[in-house]
């Protein structure tokens, strides 16, 4: 990297970007199977499980003057390659070096006493895998998922750090950047967030959903308030719901319903 009166040189976001693109070029050759991050318009993540993953990483102190570094970054294709698997991301960044920066961030996987508390809190509240993953379910169960310690997303103490960059900082810019690129990866996949914090969310929507269905058809088994039943329609009125068993007098009845009726003349 070149310096300017002690300070790096400025580079135009053209020349990043023509950078990050060679760069990008030279893996497709040699490996067709890399995965770039690619941001499809201004905003780093458009979906909830995106944002929640964006938000979780800002609402930290640790993280919150720092991961701000990455948003260039990311913005610029920077991210030349991006492989979430449980408990771990793995990342190629371009930085001002030729070649990429290799980044990987470890999770450790979620504890199982607050996976099965968010299990039982779930239950009835979710209708399926889709509406889950589509972000689509009550507020509450929002604000638990996301919740410091009690919720899915990790705390920086559970997050591990390592680029092989010259930056002596905890969070360089390319750290910074391949894990705001994780919250795009959610955008386009959401269920790779369970997978990278090694739950199985089967596990959540069977028992979710079994529950609403249960409770549902526990609810349709009772009689509704409004229906009122012909004993009882007897007893409100005082007279009988049923025809009289006396043929004559149903003959009788029939042929005076069946004549129109007269009007009393004045």
């Amino acid at each position: 990297m070149s310096y300017d009166y002690g300070f790096p040189k400025y580079v135009r976001v053209a020349d990043k970007r023509a950078r990050a693109q060679s760069s990008l070029d030279t893996l497709k050759k040699k490996n067709p199977q890399v995965a770039p991050v690619i941001i499809g318009g201004r905003q780093l993540a458009r979906t909830w499980w995106g944002k929640a993953w964006n938000d979780n990483l800002e609402s930290y102190s640790d993280y919150a003057n720092r991961i701000g570094r990455g948003r260039s970054y990311v913005r610029h294709g920077a991210v030349l390659d991006l492989h979430l698997q449980p408990g771990r991301i793995q990342a190629l960044v371009q930085g001002s070096q030729q070649k990429p920066y290799q980044i990987d961030i470890t999770i450790a996987p979620l504890n199982f006493q607050i996976w099965a508390a968010i299990i039982t809190s779930c239950q009835g509240a979710i209708g399926s895998l889709q509406e889950l993953l589509d972000g689509k379910f009550p507020r509450p169960l929002a604000e638990l998922f996301t919740a410091h310690g009690k919720g899915l997303f990790p705390s920086p103490k559970e997050i591990s750090l390592k680029c092989n960059c010259p930056d002596w900082a905890l969070m360089c810019k390319h750290v910074a950047a391949a894990l705001y690129g994780v919250g795009v990866r959610l955008d386009d996949s959401p269920a790779l967030f369970f997978e990278l914090r090694g739950l199985d969310v089967n596990d959540l929507v069977a028992r979710a959903v079994t529950e609403r269905t249960e409770a549902l058809l526990q609810k349709s088994t009772h009689k509704s308030a409004r229906v009122i039943e012909t004993d009882d329609l007897s007893d409100l009125f005082g007279i009988s719901m049923q025809e009289s068993e006396d043929p004559d007098l149903q003959t009788e009845s029939k042929r005076s319903r069946g004549k129109p009726s007269r009007s009393r003349q004045p």
